[in-house]
């Protein structure tokens, strides 16, 4: 026997358990309705009464039947920065995959934040998409709670840091992308490459240098701390980082400048002190916006599947919203190729 209309079925360890509005309303000493106003992300519930229902839903780890989830016809996409044409590949995938399905899609930016704020998880609430993607950024406990109660399903695209075990998330080969770029290199017979990772705290960047270390291990060649420079994946610290490279007396003679927009302001520091690209600097990018076939000369890179890697994103999140997946930890990387153009040639004769 089952008690009337149960809010869902959830597991606790190895026993399974009911709960129901009406139960999670009486805990918390307010009636259903305001549960169902919490649930809904209802502007009209004070502050402490909705924090002390969302412990009790988190708590409970209630997940609204989808049933009774009625959805918005929208996708959220959400980007850690939205200012750049590798924002624009990214929702080029998604809207492809949305389009066909009958979608449409909000976007909306954390402002450099890891994370999205609250009022950008209530308002997800309110609209009750058919799904949540994140690009380089994540949920933090509250949030994905918030979502697993509306039965609003998510995933990561490249994300920022380890998603964790239990969170669908799509990447690309990093790794094998930084050792593809810096192989090409050694290949040519460049002996002193240097680097401009991206950010740090940002998986997919240390994954680049990572292989950017590995190729030269595996060559025999030594890693030099000291040609490994910081940038932040824009066009303005490729050009700072690349002048303060270039500058050097020992300076290198290529780059592995870990994404195209950086690739680009190294271009630019390159013509500020005389040198030309190739034959004085070899310059390697990654992602393959369009823009690396425009450059003069056209960018040699590493081709990271943006679109692709998006549409993968926006399907996975439909499925799961349909409960096609039944994977609760689905990870996919997609591969990552280098394309070889005119910015990297054999080192000139010392």
């Amino acid at each position: 026997m089952t008690s009337p209309q149960p809010a869902d079925t959830r597991t606790h360890g190895r026993s399974t358990q009911t709960a129901t509005l009406a139960e999670i309303a009486r805990e918390a000493g307010v009636s259903a309705p305001t549960v169902s106003k919490v649930l809904n992300g209802r502007a009209d519930v004070a502050p402490g009464t909705r924090s002390r229902v969302e412990e009790l839903l988190r708590t409970h780890g209630y997940r609204r039947r989808r049933a009774e989830a009625s959805r918005s016809p929208l996708i959220d996409l959400v980007f850690h920065e939205l200012e750049s044409a590798w924002a624009m590949e990214v929702i080029r995938g998604v809207e492809n995959v949305a389009r066909d399905a009958g979608l449409s899609v909000v976007l909306s930016e954390s402002a450099g934040r890891l994370t999205p704020g609250r009022t950008w998880a209530d308002q997800v609430a309110a609209r009750r998409p058919h799904g949540v993607i994140l690009v380089l950024s994540g949920l933090d406990e509250s949030g994905r709670a918030l979502l697993t109660s509306r039965s609003i399903p998510f995933v990561v695209m490249d994300p920022a840091g380890d998603p964790g075990t239990d969170v669908p998330s799509i990447g690309a080969t990093n790794w094998q992308g930084g050792l593809a770029a810096t192989r090409h290199l050694i290949e040519l017979g460049h002996t002193r490459i240097g680097a401009i990772s991206g950010p740090s705290r940002m998986m997919c960047s240390r994954a680049r240098v990572d292989g950017y270390r590995a190729a030269l291990e595996t060559a025999g060649l030594p890693v030099d701390p000291s040609l490994i420079v910081s940038g932040d994946f824009h066009h303005d610290a490729g050009y700072r980082q690349g002048l303060a490279l270039l500058r050097r007396e020992d300076r290198p003679t290529a780059v592995f400048a870990g994404n195209d927009l950086q690739a680009l302001g190294l271009y630019e520091a390159a013509r500020e002190l005389g040198l030309r690209i190739p034959e004085d600097l070899s310059v390697v990018g990654f992602d393959d916006l369009p823009v690396a076939r425009w450059v003069g000369p056209p960018l040699t890179t590493v081709r990271q599947p943006l679109t692709e890697m998006a549409e993968a994103a926006a399907k996975l999140v439909l499925d799961l919203g349909k409960g096609e997946d039944s994977a609760a930890a689905t990870r996919v990387e997609l591969a990552t190729s280098l394309v070889v153009r005119s910015s990297t040639a054999v080192p000139a004769a010392h």
